[in-house]
Formats: structure tokens, sequence, C-alpha cells
């Protein structure tokens, strides 16, 4: 008997051994594949960026680049498209990730980039990453729960690639699929993609974000309120952006049925208030506004506007993604809150970048990990705060339709619903 009970804990042990040697592999596979092609896709989005801040005259193609996208997505994906919903619902169900999602989502970004639409990247990034790591789990005949994991994979690396937190990223393909509890069984092949999608990236002279904090108060009482007075703030401005998107697509399609009747109308609009605006400020993904914001320069109506442009952008049918407009509205928030309650604006901007992105992806331990990477550890006790209310404040609201919200955030109560 006792040798029978050896034998199978000897089988057990050894199947664990190989499904960890499996799994290292895969991830190492999958870091570099993605790694190369989110470096590629960094670069690319940078050209055109640049080449856009150049050439202003680009601009004018905003209405001819959304109906270029438009026909793209029905010549080659052949079907609605879905986005990043896609990728989240796959990993909960058994949807199909095409793998020409991937080279879609890459050459309509630079186009939305090139053109002067307020976008990210990152969410684009989520689907890129997504749809290769499902294509190599389907390349080795994986069952459909490893596929999952080789999609959680495959967006952890090119989040780490394209944005440069490789902690952050090996957390966040875990949490924001399903809000209440973590596919833990992804840790480890998401932390070696990570890490080696990163390295890569490095290796091409893509930095990393850190900003500093230009003051920092000492953590007492008051500044406590203030900081939980933002994380608050930021919690109910996640609700409003995340409505102002999800009703900006319903209104655009409501009114204007043919989807390249939509694309043009929608350019078009974008392109006139960025002439009222007189700059390009609110173009792209407005990083450079973040480094400002971080100094305690901003505009008043500065996330007001971002987020008009946002939805205008991404409700007609360009591609990009959400993240980085989410942190440059924070940021000048957040900045703008500091400034009318003479408390640190640049430390506002940072709290309010890490509230409003735990309000709007439903992440609290993503954010807080995205924060102490570009900001550092001193002001922890802030963000700690602050992404705790955010992410109760801001209730059942979310980017994604396709996240579910399993278990309550006020009681622990199993619900398995999915976001508004």
């Amino acid at each position: 008997m006792d040798k029978e009970r050896f034998k199978r804990k000897l089988t057990h042990n050894t199947q664990r051994m190989l499904s960890t040697v499996k799994w290292i592999l895969l991830a190492l596979l999958t870091g570099c594949i993605v790694g190369l092609v989110g470096t590629l896709f960094h670069l690319c989005l940078d050209t055109v960026t640049n080449l856009r801040l150049t050439h202003p005259a680009l601009l004018l193609l905003l209405p001819v680049g959304g109906v270029l996208i438009v026909a793209l997505y029905r010549l080659i994906l052949k079907e609605k498209d879905p986005g990043t919903n896609l990728v989240l619902s796959a990993i909960h169900s058994n949807d199909e990730i095409p793998l020409r999602m991937a080279p879609l989502i890459f050459i309509s970004t630079s186009i939305t980039h090139l053109c002067g639409g307020s976008a990210g990247r990152e969410g684009a990034a989520l689907q890129l990453g997504g749809s290769i790591g499902n294509a190599l789990g389907k390349g080795f005949h994986l069952n459909s729960q490893d596929r999952h994991t080789m999609i959680m994979c495959g967006m952890s690396a090119a989040f780490s690639a394209l944005f440069g937190t490789p902690i952050a990223a090996t957390v966040f393909s875990m949490e924001v699929v399903s809000v209440g509890i973590m596919h833990y069984a992804a840790l480890v092949p998401c932390a070696i993609a990570s890490l080696v999608a990163r390295s890569i990236a490095s290796s091409f002279g893509i930095p990393a974000p850190f900003y500093e904090i230009l003051q920092l108060p000492e953590f007492g009482a008051i500044s406590a309120v203030k900081a939980s007075a933002l994380g608050i703030l930021c919690g109910l401005l996640s609700i409003c952006f995340c409505v102002l998107l999800h009703q900006s697509q319903h209104l655009y399609q409501k009114f204007l049925k043919n989807p390249y009747l939509r694309a043009f109308t929608g350019g078009t609009v974008v392109l006139l208030l960025t002439m009222l605006v007189g700059d390009q400020t609110y173009n792209g993904t407005g990083t450079p506004m973040i480094n400002q914001c971080m100094e305690g320069k901003v505009f008043w109506g500065a996330f007001l506007l971002k987020m008009l442009f946002t939805a205008l952008t991404l409700g007609c049918g360009y591609k990009g993604g959400e993240i980085v407009p989410t942190f440059f509205i924070g940021a000048s928030f957040g900045c703008l809150f500091g400034n009318l309650l003479g408390f640190s604006p640049s430390l506002c901007a940072a709290i309010g970048m890490g509230a409003l992105f735990c309000g709007v992806t439903n992440s609290p331990l993503t954010s807080l990990l995205i924060c102490m990477e570009m900001f550092g550890m001193d002001a922890l006790p802030y963000f700690l705060l602050s992404i705790a209310l955010s992410y109760m404040v801001s209730g059942y609201y979310g980017l994604y339709s396709s996240q579910k919200i399993v278990y309550s955030k006020y009681k622990s109560n199993y619900i398995n619903k999915q976001t508004l």
C-alpha cells in the first residue's frame, strides 16, 4: 500500500514538474515573440506620431483615416469588431480570437495616431498580445484552459513591452478579466513573459516611464483626508468617463447607421475641435501633458477636453487604447485638484493617474503596482488610500463590457455580473 501511494505521489510530482517546465518554455517563447512585435509597434507609433507633429497637415487626413480603418476591418475581419472585449471574454469562455486581429489592430492604431485621433496604445497591445498568445496556444495544440493562460501571457508581455511596467503587467491580465478573483495559475507564465518582453523592449531603447513627485508632504490626518477626497472624486470621474465612452459609441450608431459615415463624421468633428483648440495637445496619447501636470502646470479644462476627444475618436470607429488617455485625464484632474487646494499638484497628479486607472479598469492591485513602478515607494500610503476609495466608489462601471464582476465590491457575495 505504501509503495502504491509513493508511486502516485511520484507520478503527480513528475507531472507538476513537466507542467512547470512546459509553461516556462511557452512563456519564454511568448515573451520573445510578443516582445519583438510590441517593440515594433511602439517604434511604429512613435514614428507616426513624430511625423504628425512635424507635418501638422496630416491632421486633415483624420476623416479619411477613419474610413480606411473601417474598410480594413470589413475586408480582413469580416465580422463585428468587439476589440479588447473579445480578448477578455475569450479567457472565461471559448470565444475565438482570430490571429488576423494582431496585424489589423497594429495597422489601424498606427493610422489613428498618424492622423491625430485621441487614443492610447496599451489597449491595442492587449488585443495584439492576446491574439498572438491564443495563436501560439492553438499551434501547440493546448486545451482550452491552457489557451486561456496563453492569452493572459500574451497580454502581459504586450503591456510590459509597450508601457514598461513589467510587475503591473504581470498582474493586470490576471486581475482585469474577473473582478474579485485572481487567475493565479497564470502567474508564472505571465511573470516570465512580461519580464522577457520588457527586456527586449529595453534593448531597443524603449524607456520605462518614471515621474518624479516634486513635493511630497508628510502623510498625516489632513493630507490623508485630501488624498481620500481626490480618490473619491476620481472614482466618480471614472464613471463619467466610462459612460461617455459607451454612450458616444451608442449615439454614433443610433444617428449614423453607416459605419463609413460614422468614421468620416467623427474624424471631421475631432479635426474641427483640434482647429478650435489651436494645437495637438489632445490628439494622440497626450503624454507631454502628463509631464506638465507632474510639474504642477495644467489648464483647468484639460481633463474634460481629453475625455471629449477620446470619446469622439474611439466611439466612431478609430482604434487604439483608453489607458494612456486615462492617465492624461487623471493627471490633469489631480493637478487641478492640487492647485485649487494648495496641496502638492505633483503628488495629486500621480494620485489621479492611479486612482482613475483603478476606477475604469476595476484593478486595484495593478493600479497600486503601476504607481510603485512609475513614481517609487515614497508616496505609497497616498496611492493605497486613494486607489482603495476609487475602487469602491466607481461601482460596477468599467471600460470593458466583457469584464466580469465575480464578487461584489461591497459584500463578500458572489454576483457574477458584467460591468456597466
